[in-house]
């Protein structure tokens, strides 16, 4: 029965070639600026369409990228971390053949206005500002810090406030691994299943604020208060370094040779997925693919905009 009802989906999709011949890309916000430019180059290069690109963030667009086969689902999904098991279980509940593309890598970066007092974070000091619980050496509590200061005295003595992606981002994702998990397994040698567990959910009180994947917003919020931290894309800061600038963590700027070379320790890969059954049915999959390539090394394009290249 899965079997006929994917042969199906596939007959439909067909029936429906012409019904789109614009390539739909959805995905993350991190990925969006360097698919944006890639898709104005495509527009302007070849004989398609430029692709009709949505910025939802990484789970958002795996969703709706893994939901089915058909002309009504997306072509290609932006993912600032690799699909999931359960989400490549969705694919296949869908007849989706995800194909997995590493565009290159980026860093995570702790920010704050170029006005501001410059601040140097380690990791634990990030992780007792934003965690729900914090570990206190013997259980999990919840979190008491209110101020900077009440973490390290040498911080400011200002209001914690802080910007973090929503939960279908996946800088958020990233983050909570290497940054909350990674202090409660290596600062605090927890167990993997406990950091899991215990070191995962982040404060709702007013001291973090969970935004949406529009990351320009953060810019202008982090220009109204000085006081403000934000959590997004190397990439992104590198775009805006004219308005923000990067908190030193564990002693380390994200710059792209640290990036690069692992010594900043908040990095991650960004990929793209196409879905194969959509391939020789919607026009131009293959070749915005070899473009999107092309443009990603080295000496592309993609490297000026702040993408750290596969070496």
């Amino acid at each position: 029965m899965k079997r006929l009802s994917i042969i199906l989906a596939a007959m439909l999709l067909s029936s429906q070639a012409y019904a789109r011949d614009t390539i739909s890309i959805v995905g993350s916000s991190t990925v969006f600026p360097f698919a944006t430019t890639v898709a104005e180059k495509f527009g302007q290069r070849t004989e398609f369409k430029s692709p009709v690109i949505e910025s939802t963030g990484s789970g958002g667009g795996i969703k709706m990228f893994c939901k089915g086969v058909g002309t009504n689902t997306p072509d290609i999904t932006n993912s600032s971390r690799a699909i999931k098991k359960t989400e490549l279980e969705l694919c296949a509940k869908g007849g989706v053949t995800p194909i997995e593309r590493l565009l290159g890598y980026d860093g995570i970066t702790f920010s704050q206005s170029n006005a501001a007092e410059t601040v140097a974070l380690t990791k634990e000091e990030i992780y007792k500002a934003v965690a729900y619980n914090v570990w206190n050496g013997t259980e999990f509590v919840v979190n008491p810090y209110k101020k900077w200061s009440d973490i390290n005295p040498s911080l400011p003595n200002k209001d914690i406030d802080i910007m973090i992606p929503p939960t279908t981002s996946g800088t958020r994702d990233a983050f909570v691994e290497l940054v909350m998990h990674n202090v409660c397994r290596k600062v605090y040698k927890l167990d993997k299943k406990v950091a899991k567990k215990e070191c995962t959910a982040v404060r709702t009180d007013e001291h973090v604020v969970q935004m949406g994947e529009n990351d320009n917003l953060l810019i202008e919020k982090l220009q109204a208060d000085d006081d403000r931290f934000a959590v997004f894309g190397f990439s992104f800061l590198d775009m805006n370094r004219d308005k923000v600038k990067a908190v030193a963590i564990d002693g380390v700027k994200p710059e792209f040779e640290t990036i690069a070379d692992g010594s900043y320790g908040i990095s991650r890969p960004l990929y793209y997925y196409i879905k194969k059954e959509h391939i020789g049915i919607i026009p131009g999959i293959e070749a915005f693919d070899s473009m999107f390539k092309k443009m990603s090394h080295a000496e592309g394009p993609l490297a000026d905009q702040g993408l750290i290249p596969v070496q």
